[in-house]
């Protein structure tokens, strides 16, 4: 009875629209009552999930993408990415992949990266010709990159999410995420080429030579450094990743500072500001969905979903598949750092039954996550772009079918070939 009042009042108080977070804290506290145990441990398991050293990560990752987005870092990427391709046929779409690319790599935020990028190409490619449907979803795809790149705070949430089930080290989710990312823009930037074709868009101008992109590139090295000190930073040992967080946030703070002087006061006080709401919802997330884990273990639910799936069928393939689907739907409907707390718990143990790595998983759910940011009714990185490009989602939807390829062959190469995942994390195991 209460696996039933806890899976109903979540399901329902999310369709009256009530808030992630307080339908999450809200059902919790309803199963505790319908279980008689005391109120009181609902924010036991709150306080005691929210108290990791780890999470520490969290607001300095978020602070350093808000540094970086209001720092004029994206503008500096932005013409270093159209200096390598913006000459070729739908040159600014994937100029507009690579700028999302490299700059999800050091903000490691989708939200932020479609918000910076986006406010810079989506309105160059409409004045240049491009179809405002278009803009929008080369932005918003390309900008899902940052959900698996080593700067993305999902990371960190992720390996509390498989607390007492696995053992799953940042850094070798930094490292499993490394060459799913080149693939996913590889796919983004095969679709954007392939839609630019069909639509007939033309060329702009000849290739500026090896001299002007190397000129691009140098101006935008400092801000790009920022992956360099983390990465080499963590696996020579000079800082932990944890420690790696509050790094990045005194690099952002040097480069937008004092390298490019483009950081103004009014700015800098707007990345505090966005940094403290954003850290205080994903902390709120994480301790009341750890009191709505505690209750999933107590009743068996991955243990009962399992037995479920294998109703279904026994084919590793098979489950993988459905649990891809369950994600992609849950995805639609919740929040990213909501899903990976929520569904972690239940789907690893069963993709661990069937032989799949915790790291592997760990990536295959973030791509899930990131998908669902893009797709309605709870798309913000969708919502955000369709707002800079001043379209209504339905247009979008309607042409998103080869973008959509791009995130699916990634999810397909990603779930199936545990190489793309697993390759980087064992060579610097």
């Amino acid at each position: 009875m209460e696996l039933t009042v806890l899976g109903l009042s979540f399901t329902l108080l999310l369709i009256l629209g009530v808030p992630v977070a307080f339908a999450i804290g809200l059902s919790s506290v309803l199963t505790i009552i319908a279980a008689g145990l005391p109120v009181a441990v609902v924010f036991q398991k709150m306080v005691g999930g929210m108290q990791v050293f780890s999470f520490l990560a969290i607001p300095f990752f978020v602070f350093a993408g808000e540094l970086m987005l209001y720092g004029g870092i994206a503008d500096r990427i932005v013409k270093f990415a159209n200096s390598l391709v913006g000459h070729v046929r739908g040159g600014l779409g994937m100029s507009n992949v690579l700028g999302c690319t490299i700059f999800g790599g050091i903000a490691g935020s989708p939200l932020a990266d479609v918000s910076a990028i986006g406010s810079v190409m989506i309105p160059l490619m409409k004045k240049e010709g491009y179809d405002a449907d278009y803009a929008v979803n080369v932005t918003t795809h390309a900008a899902l990159v940052g959900a698996i790149m080593p700067t993305s705070h999902n990371l960190i949430i992720f390996t509390l999410a498989t607390s007492g089930i696995a053992s799953v080290s940042i850094l070798g989710l930094i490292l499993a995420g490394l060459v799913p990312a080149i693939i996913l823009t590889i796919c983004n930037l095969a679709a954007a080429y392939y839609v630019a074709v069909k639509r007939g868009y033309p060329t702009h101008g000849k290739f500026p030579g090896w001299s002007v992109v190397l000129m691009a590139f140098l101006a935008a090295l400092p801000g790009l450094f920022v992956v360099v000190i983390i990465l080499g930073g963590i696996l020579s040992g000079a800082f932990t990743a944890t420690e790696s967080a509050s790094i990045a946030v005194a690099w952002a703070l040097f480069v937008t500072v004092v390298v490019y002087k483009s950081l103004t006061w009014a700015h800098f006080l707007k990345a505090c500001a966005k940094a403290c709401k954003t850290t205080g919802v994903v902390l709120l997330l994480i301790g009341i969905s750890a009191a709505f884990g505690y209750f999933m273990a107590l009743y068996e639910v991955p243990q009962k979903t399992g037995e479920m799936m294998k109703l279904v069928s026994d084919q590793p393939w098979v489950i993988f598949l459905m649990i891809n689907v369950l994600l992609f739907i849950l995805g639609t409907f919740l929040d990213m750092a909501a899903t990976i707390l929520i569904c972690t718990p239940i789907f690893l143990p069963i993709a661990m039954q069937f032989g799949m790595d915790p790291l592997q998983f760990g990536i295959l759910m973030l791509i899930n996550c990131a998908l669902g940011l893009n797709t309605p009714p709870v798309g913000t990185v969708q919502f955000v772009g369709c707002a800079i490009g001043e379209i209504s989602v339905g247009q979008v939807m309607r042409t998103i079918a080869p973008f959509y390829g791009a995130l699916g062959m990634t999810l397909l190469a990603v779930t199936y070939v545990p190489a793309f995942s697993l390759w980087l994390p064992q060579i610097f195991k």
